[in-house]
């Protein structure tokens, strides 16, 4: 595919002030000493109890960081936030006036003067944290710097398909809310994970299931000749269980698979109809037991 940008349903929360390094080490599972003007990266934000809340891509602007999350769930993540502040010197604000664009297709990162590597920024635009191949994310007041690059405008549902091809999660789409496990996702293999910054909210349970070899269950690309599955639709291998649904787009999505019936090679099914499953390169599947 050629290189093409669209609009994300995403917003960007702006998180301000001298203490703003420290107040969000403490918060989320990636190192913010990461960040800076030639670097983003991709973190979460748990419970204190270690389960998923929210996925943020995070790059620097000035005195300032841009943090891009889920559209409809942003007001809730700013007040989640701001409920941490306490004494810091901080200010946390939905700007309104930004957006969230990713370029993809072939030659989008040369087009936008970036090097293929993860994460790599040119301030307000950066490779993919995750994955270089997923293209580039942009926090921009409006496509323009986009067309003057030479990039065309594109469906959403075609960077969205090429998406879930790669097998990256989009948020709460295909991450339960409050019952997602960051390995389980693919947090530490797509750099979205720092296991030696030091404490942060939720960080035992993440630490546990890495340093005891607890991943039972990966979130795998799938493929299907009928109607999309509902998110949370069980999959089977037989008459065992072997996962669930989560989010789609046309006849591909994502399903959180149990690696017994990945390594198994059974035949899944899900609604009915067959489910195809693929292993991404980038996937590092724990030996078995």
């Amino acid at each position: 595919m050629a290189a093409s940008f669209t609009r994300l349903p995403r917003s960007v929360v702006v998180v301000a002030g001298e203490d703003r390094r420290t107040f969000l080490q403490g918060l989320i599972s990636n190192d913010i000493n990461k960040v800076s003007a030639a670097q983003a990266i991709w973190s979460a934000f748990l419970t204190p109890q270690g389960k998923f809340l929210w996925d943020l891509f995070i790059c620097e602007d000035g005195d300032r960081f841009l943090i891009d999350v889920e559209a409809d769930r942003a007001e809730a993540f700013k007040k989640k936030l701001s409920m941490y502040k306490l004494r810091s010197k901080v200010t946390v604000e939905i700007d309104g006036g930004l957006s969230v664009f990713a370029a993809f297709g072939d030659g989008a990162l040369a087009a936008l003067g970036l090097a293929p590597a993860a994460g790599a920024a040119k301030g307000t635009c950066c490779v993919d944290p995750r994955l270089a191949d997923a293209g580039a994310r942009i926090v921009a007041a409006d496509p323009s710097a986009l067309v003057a690059a030479g990039l065309t405008e594109a469906a959403f549902a075609a960077w969205d398909q090429a998406r879930i091809g790669l097998g990256l999660p989009d948020g709460s789409r295909d991450i339960e809310v409050e019952k997602g496990i960051l390995l389980e996702n693919g947090f530490w293999e797509l750099n979205g994970v720092d296991f030696d910054k030091g404490c942060y909210m939720g960080q035992e349970l993440t630490a546990r299931t890495r340093y005891r070899g607890l991943v039972r269950k990966r979130l795998l690309p799938v493929s299907f000749e009928g109607a999309a599955p509902a998110p949370g639709t069980p999959v089977t291998a037989g008459e065992s269980d072997a996962g669930e649904m989560r989010g789609a787009q046309g006849n591909v999505g994502l399903a959180l698979l149990r690696l017994e019936a990945v390594r198994a090679g059974k035949a899944l099914t899900c609604a009915g109809q067959a489910l195809v499953y693929s292993v991404p390169g980038w996937v590092v599947l724990p030996e078995a037991e």
